[in-house]
């Protein structure tokens, strides 16, 4: 295994900049996962590690090599794509022992390495199949496989998952997850789906519109999000968002929108900027958990009365749709929801919860 280090990375493609100025370290060993929207550059990263494209400007190492000249097969790495690409006339173990084959691995071992993938993954069965045989997570586990068998430094995977049912993904991902940690071997993953790289990372960068807005471990990036716009795409439902004015009276701090003011809990670190901060333009985010329902014994958070729109149960908890000041919020709960129709709820916002952005830049303060 080892570390990957892009440096200074742009990528262009005629007169549109795909990728701006990247700067990423994944340490050797890690499960890193790219994520953002789709046409964000992610791909593009993943691709320039591969050598599949070239590098316009900056940096690839891979270990302590320097990779931007070298082609895909003396890079080695292994990638996993969206589609599998599988070889449909070749026999599930043909597909995964061909890239041995290429190398003239001895027959015995080919055998020996093949089989011992295929029980890890439990395709033993399935070995004499062609891949149209078999179903959309078998083939996924072929791929898997075909690129675990070359034992490379550095798996590259390319939105694995995106073509299997909901159930399969929840299952691909224990897999995955699992497998990385039995080899430990360095991977990078890209994905478009937050749930995969918050369950899946131990290092997380997220990306938009080809610049990285902010990396750490997935935890870290959920509960400080750098802008809005991590804190609106890392999370299921999304932040609620609201605009305030921070006003400040007598060493106190509050938020004051439209219809309320909400004294935050917040104000230590901002006392030596009080001129600055008085006055100041804000949008304040709030996570659906941090929006209470019906709890009367939180202290100094702010109660609001509101009617629900829409009432979503799943299960063990429900999202609660509601307005305040004409923006949609989402509330999530797990109290159960059939009394809840047709009535006004009170609503408390947990103030030392509460994230708060720049309206100009979307920074967070």
């Amino acid at each position: 295994m080892a570390r990957v280090l892009i440096k200074n990375f742009t990528q262009k493609f005629k007169d549109v900049i795909a990728v701006r100025n990247i700067n990423i370290e994944v340490q050797e060993g890690a499960f890193a996962v790219l994520v953002g929207p789709s046409g964000c550059g992610k791909t593009t990263i993943l691709r320039a590690i591969a050598g599949l494209l070239k590098v316009s400007e900056g940096e690839i190492y891979i270990g302590d090599r320097l990779v931007n000249d070298l082609p895909p097969k003396e890079r080695d790495i292994a990638m996993v794509f969206q589609d599998y690409a599988l070889y449909p006339h070749m026999t599930v173990f043909d597909n995964i022992a061909f890239n041995l084959k290429l190398k003239k691995v001895p027959k015995k071992e080919i055998d020996e390495r093949v089989r011992w993938v295929a029980s890890i993954l439990g395709i033993e069965s399935y070995l004499k199949r062609k891949p149209r045989q078999l179903s959309g997570g078998q083939r996924q586990r072929v791929a898997v496989g075909r690129a675990i068998v070359r034992r490379p430094k550095v798996f590259l995977f390319d939105e694995p998952l995106s073509n299997l049912d909901a159930k399969l993904r929840v299952e691909m991902r224990a897999e995955l997850k699992n497998l990385h940690k039995q080899f430990a071997i360095t991977t990078v993953y890209v994905t478009h789906d937050q749930i995969e790289a918050m369950s899946m990372a131990s290092q997380m960068f997220v990306i938009k519109d080809g610049a990285l807005q902010q990396s750490g471990h997935p935890l870290e990036v959920y509960q400080n999000p750098a802008n809005i716009f991590v804190a609106g795409f890392i999370g299921t439902p999304q932040m609620n968002f609201i605009d305030a004015i921070i006003k400040i009276n007598n060493n106190n701090c509050f938020a004051i929108t439209r219809n309320f003011q909400i004294l935050l809990s917040c104000f230590q670190p901002w006392r030596e900027r009080v001129s600055e901060m008085d006055g100041k333009e804000v949008i304040l985010g709030i996570r659906p958990e941090s929006l209470l329902i019906d709890e009367d014994n939180i202290d100094d958070d702010l109660r609001l009365i509101v009617e629900p729109d829409l009432i979503e149960p799943l299960g063990d908890e429900c999202y609660i749709h509601f307005y305040i000041e004409g923006i949609r919020f989402i509330a999530k709960t797990r109290k159960d929801p059939s009394y809840l129709t047709n009535s006004n709820i009170k609503v408390s916002i947990r103030r030392k919860d509460i994230h708060i952005f720049d309206k100009k830049t979307g920074a967070r303060i």
